[in-house]
């Protein structure tokens, strides 16, 4: 079956070789960015491959990465570059890229938030070398704050020869909303930037299709806006309609899909209280938010303090936005870190954001 999500995209895709035009030709000091915006299923993903497929010159780099989304943990996006790639030429601290790299004997982090993200900007000037290069970040609304960070980082990185492709759902669907919005404005900031919003496909392209899957059919315009009206023009559920009735006539498109049979489950009824309760606490509308502030006992103070690390600021930086001394605030992540049994200031911010706390992020005075 052919990909759907490609039907209506042809500007898209021509944005995107024009993009990487400017790339290869290096007239620009900094990456070239496109980000692509859109609902789940409508083909952000298919869209990026395939343009992918269409550079001409070849990328002599391709670093591609997504999150790990029921277990968002620091740089998961710089993990998944380096996944099974061979590092041992890096000229980096091995322990700081084992700990980047989230290898399960990887030391306890000791650098600093602003040191391991500038090592985790030249682990990526490492990798792309000399270019041309296509950095690839696939769901940046399930990424941890770090990787945020750092996305952020190399979109402006001087000398870095790539066209940096992000693809996201709304930010209102991100893991960190608030950090989501502030990456995706830092992102759509950049000189040139290309940006591009997939929406759900009109009836007409939706025809096209139907006589692509169907060749010699003529769908008429009932059959064409019944689909339409069903799928809500979203590719992914066109794709799963097509492939319920594959082997079948067109005019099948109108049958009701069969429903299936619900399944008896094998396990026990506490095993399943066991496996509802281990399930990540990163559903949309997950009832801990305010809870865990409780159940670790935070003062005002601290839930601000909490706030900046998830925004990543160091302590001098909480320390000039909330108007207190260095040393307090040192005072206050060591509350922090004891109260949620986090073992770094990175960890208790994944706390925070595992748990969707409303907390406050201060911005630098």
């Amino acid at each position: 079956m052919m990909p759907v999500s490609l039907v209506g995209r042809a500007s898209e895709l021509a944005e995107f070789d024009r993009a990487w035009s400017t790339v290869v030709a290096g007239r620009r000091a900094a990456p070239t960015v496109a980000v692509v915006t859109g609902d789940a299923g409508v083909g952000k993903s298919l869209l990026v491959a395939a343009a992918l497929e269409a550079l001409t010159p070849r990328p002599a780099v391709v670093l591609s990465g997504a999150a790990r989304v029921h277990s968002p943990a620091p740089y998961d996006w710089l993990a998944a570059v380096l996944s099974g790639r061979d590092t041992s030429d890096l000229d980096l601290p091995p322990d700081a890229l084992a700990w980047l790299a989230q290898h399960p004997t990887s030391p306890r982090e000791r650098y600093t938030p602003g040191a391991l993200l500038r090592l985790a900007v030249r682990t990526v000037r490492l990798l792309v070398g000399a270019g041309p290069a296509v950095l690839v970040v696939e769901d940046l609304h399930a990424l941890d704050p770090a990787s945020l960070n750092l996305i952020g980082e190399l979109a402006t990185a001087a000398e870095l020869p790539a066209l940096l492709v992000v693809a996201t759902r709304p930010a209102g669907e991100a893991v960190a909303p608030d950090l989501a919005v502030r990456a995706l404005s830092r992102l759509c900031g950049v000189r040139g930037v290309v940006r591009q919003h997939l929406g759900p496909l009109r009836a007409a392209e939706v025809a096209e299709l139907l006589s692509q899957v169907y060749p010699g059919a003529r769908p008429s315009g009932r059959l064409v806006s019944a689909v339409w009206r069903r799928t809500g023009g979203n590719p992914f559920a066109l794709t799963e309609l097509l492939a319920a009735h594959a082997g079948h006539p067109l005019e099948a498109l109108l049958r009701p899909l069969p429903t299936p049979a619900p399944r008896q489950s094998t396990r026990s009824a506490g095993s399943r209280r066991a496996a509802e309760s281990a399930r990540p606490a990163l559903r949309a509308g997950h009832p801990v938010a305010t809870s865990g502030v409780r159940e670790a006992e935070l003062t005002g103070r601290e839930v601000e303090v909490l706030g900046c690390l998830v925004a990543g600021m160091s302590n001098k930086q909480v320390a000039k936005a909330l108007g207190i001394s260095v040393r307090t605030v040192t005072v206050h992540v060591s509350n922090l870190l004891r109260k949620t049994g986090a073992a770094s200031r990175t960890e208790v911010a994944l706390w925070a954001v595992q748990r969707r706390l409303p907390v406050p992020v201060p911005v630098e005075r």
